[in-house]
């Protein structure tokens, strides 16, 4: 079981760790509003994963397989939310981080669950962890446990260290031009996380 519990956690590492729409979002999040007030949007990333994996184990997610139409729904849910998102995070106004004035607002947290509720790639990842790593009979559901707790902790680490990356940059960033720049950079690699979805 420790065995394959490792496997399961490098499996889950990869599809966490690599560049996707969550993890420039998270690193968009981080360079614009900082480290602290991205933690909710990474939570809401978290929470929307467990969601994923819930429905997946419930079987739901079958129905994604036995229907392709659902999963071309989702595909096209998916794009259009993440050009929305790319769009916000393009045009995003230049803000100091440093100013006495009302903070800017950051990506809420229920967008970042909404993200995995139609994003494929979640999907494909709860599905893919449920159906290599989950055990039959009586062992299920502590099987689904582990699963969970093994999403939760890379995505965690995952989400720390994009955040962080961000972060840096945000800090790094010292004029309006460079912070525009940059936000139409972001911009572009979320519209392009489409590009993963379509593949």
């Amino acid at each position: 079981m420790e065995t394959l519990f490792l496997s399961m956690l490098g499996f889950l590492w990869v599809a966490a760790i690599t560049p996707g729409p969550n993890n420039t979002l998270l690193t968009s999040s981080g360079a614009n509003y900082g480290f602290i007030r991205s933690l909710p949007l990474m939570i809401g990333i978290m929470l929307g994963m467990q969601c994923i994996l819930l429905l997946v184990a419930c079987g739901v997610g079958s129905l994604i397989l036995l229907y392709p139409a659902l999963h071309l729904i989702l595909k096209i849910a998916g794009s259009i939310y993440l050009l929305w998102l790319a769009w916000k995070i393009g045009t995003a106004t230049y803000e100091r981080l440093e100013t006495d004035a009302a903070p800017p607002t950051p990506i809420p947290f229920w967008q970042g669950g909404l993200l995995q509720v139609i994003n494929p790639k979640a999907w494909l990842m709860a599905l893919g962890a449920v159906a290599s790593f989950s055990l039959a009979g009586s062992q299920y559901l502590h099987s689904v446990v582990l699963i969970s707790i093994g999403i939760a902790l890379v995505n965690i680490v995952a989400g720390v260290i994009w955040i962080a990356f961000g972060s840096l940059i945000g800090k790094l960033l010292r004029s309006r031009r460079a912070w525009v720049i940059f936000n139409i950079f972001m911009g572009l690699l979320t519209a392009a996380c489409v590009l993963l979805i379509w593949r």
